[in-house]
């Protein structure tokens, strides 16, 4: 089936049918984000070594808890 094809079948839903659709699809959408994102982050993925720098930086102390950066940032406002 050509995406042409698809393009037509679509016209021809009812609204309901077309929010159902675009309900189903956005949830496909998030759902192979995820799965990308898993991918990408396991051991061997793209963004692994990202993980690695983040959780040395942590174990060095070189970060600022949550709480407090929302906190220093809401006095500087």
């Amino acid at each position: 089936m050509t995406v042409q094809a698809i393009k037509a079948a679509i016209e021809e839903l009812s609204p309901p049918e077309r929010r159902e659709l675009a309900d189903w699809l956005e949830q496909f959408e998030e759902e192979s984000w995820d799965a990308e994102m898993e991918q990408d982050f396991a051991s061997g993925g793209r963004g692994k070594h990202l993980v690695e720098k983040t959780n040395q930086q942590i174990d060095a102390g070189m970060f600022t808890p949550m709480e407090k950066g929302f906190r220093s940032r809401q006095e500087q406002k």
